[in-house]
């Protein structure tokens, strides 16, 4: 390639690095923040050899080797090595979330917006745009990877050492940096920002549902699943550095492949290209309700399917984990048939509760997109042709908001009907849908009241909506790891979701779902009415 076909990378290096910071600071801040903070608690909860006996005997159940990865360490254990086990899967999962969305933006969705095209007219060369995010994505992992090492250093966790701590630090460095090239790729496959976040976490969640199958089933398989290089590195035991190695070459592999994806396709267009479509439009389409729906039917089909698909992977493991008599054949001679069948659905009902949080969390995803594309679609100009016609501006966001809802209220009750579905295909004892669906109506009020929170920072806020992604992040971390943290209550209630009983464990409290809905109903509410009052957005 000439050389000037990378002409002026630098400068658009700063530009990104500028008009990114705040968001890189912000998921830095996050992440460092969570990492250093969880290896100061950990060091005062798990400070006892029984106490950390107790927490690795969980550890090694297969319901948390499902969640968390292999805990392979023997006694007698250390701090770190429990950090090590209860943190690694959980941090590399939010890593690459971070360079999904850097890399996406810094590339489709700036060449969507028309930027890109902008740029290239002043002697910018064609792929340097591509280049500035590769260096982006270098310079933010690799900052990221410094500080987290840097914090587990002040930690001083017992057991810890400056090489784990900095094979730690330094494998979610090279971790995130390898999913963050292989979104480059897929955004020069996509057409729009949309399509290549779907690419980009319909990839993430194969290889992670293919670890998690691999890590309960045969730890071995693991190896081909590229998320597990992550688990390889055995922290804190023989600090593995082959995994780092293995990640760096896939991140110059998937860069090297977006590099040449780029470099044949045309500017603005994905090598997917979409089909043609309808020369007259359908009878369908008579309002923004349905324009909605059959523009964003594929993503919303893919999102369903998606939530089936991984609500059915950690189902399919519950005839593993609700069976005690064999993983402990003593116990079950002790208790007897009854007591361990009693025991079996305790276990898979728990299991489900910690898993109910994970899938409202993804859920909420689909319809805090929805409700935030509604600003970010009327600074495009798309709503300009809707706008203009004799549809209300309250209508128009009621519709987007609704919508949004119904999406994640779906995605929801799919992951959860997956689970119960393939849940009752792998158990010998009989837990009913009936039972599994609590959790979806314990928990859907919070979803209720983060999709609220989100309209109404759309309507009064539109430069700070992105903001609302603080709340079902943390809600996830905070009940995700919140028991394993000793967190308090109080920090647990920070997040709507922590105002949810253990359902389906325990029955729906019902006081709770009638408070919540109607929180949630207020703020929708105030949001829309803040939408309908302030100014158009102007591109």
């Amino acid at each position: 390639m000439p050389h000037s076909t990378f002409n002026r990378t630098g400068t658009l290096l700063k530009l990104e690095l500028r008009h990114d910071w705040l968001k890189i600071v912000l998921w830095l801040t996050g992440l460092v923040g969570l990492m250093a903070a969880a290896a100061a608690k950990f060091g005062g909860i798990y400070g006892t050899q029984k106490e950390m006996a107790t927490i690795a005997t969980t550890l090694k159940t297969p319901a948390m080797v499902s969640l968390l990865g292999p805990f392979t360490a023997k006694p007698p254990y250390t701090t770190a090595l429990i950090y090590g086990g209860e943190m690694m899967v959980f941090m590399g999962l939010f890593t690459v979330m971070m360079n999904i969305h850097l890399a996406v933006h810094a590339t489709r969705s700036q060449e969507e917006s028309g930027l890109t095209e902008l740029m290239l007219a002043r002697s910018v060369g064609r792929q340097a745009p591509l280049l500035a995010a590769m260096l982006e994505l270098v310079i933010v992992n690799g900052l990221g990877g410094v500080l987290e090492a840097l914090g587990l250093q002040a930690a001083q966790m017992p057991g810890a050492s400056a090489n784990g701590n900095w094979l730690f630090g330094l494998g979610l460095a090279a971790f995130g940096l390898m999913f963050g090239s292989f979104s480059l790729l897929f955004a020069q496959l996509a057409s729009t920002s949309r399509g290549a976040l779907m690419l980009s976490y319909g990839f993430l969640g194969l290889v992670f549902i293919a670890r998690m199958g691999t890590d309960v089933q045969n730890p071995d398989l693991t190896w081909w699943t590229i998320f597990g290089w992550i688990e390889k590195m055995e922290l804190y035991t023989n600090n593995n550095w082959w995994p780092v190695l293995l990640m760096l070459v896939g991140a110059v592999v998937g860069g090297a492949g977006a590099v040449a994806l780029a470099a044949r396709r045309d500017l603005g267009a994905g090598l997917i290209t979409p089909k043609p479509g309808r020369k007259r439009a359908s009878v369908f389409l008579q309002g923004p309700l349905s324009l909605l729906a059959r523009v964003n039917r594929t993503s919303t089909i893919v999102w369903l399917l998606g939530m089936a698909l991984l609500g059915a992977s950690y189902g399919s493991i519950f005839g593993t984990v609700g069976d005690l008599v064999k993983t402990n054949p003593v116990l079950g001679k002790v208790l007897g048939g009854a007591a361990v069948t009693a025991a079996n659905r305790a276990v898979v009902l728990a299991m489900a509760n910690k898993l109910a949080v994970i899938f409202v969390g993804v859920a909420t995803i689909p319809a805090v997109i929805m409700i935030l594309s509604l600003n970010r679609d009327e600074q495009k100009g798309l709503l300009t042709l809707m706008q203009a016609k004799p549809i209300g501006r309250l209508r128009l966001a009621l519709t987007t908001a609704g919508y949004g809802l119904v999406v994640g209220s779906a995605t929801f009750i799919a992951a959860i009907w997956g689970m119960a579905a393939a849940g009752q295909q792998s158990m010998t004892i009989t837990i009913t849908l009936a039972r599994f669906m609590r959790s979806f109506v314990g928990y859907w009020p919070a979803l209720l009241v983060v999709c609220g929170l989100a309209m109404l920072l759309a309507g009064l806020l539109p430069k700070w909506q992105t903001v609302i992604w603080i709340v079902p992040i943390y809600g996830v971390i905070s009940l995700y790891l919140g028991p394993l943290m000793d967190l308090p209550k109080w920090a647990l209630k920070l997040s709507p979701y922590g105002w949810v009983n253990d359902v389906p464990v325990a029955a729906i409290n019902w006081g709770t779902f009638g408070w919540m809905t109607a929180l949630g109903v207020v703020l929708m509410a105030l949001g829309l009415w803040a939408y309908r009052r302030r100014d158009l957005l102007m591109n």
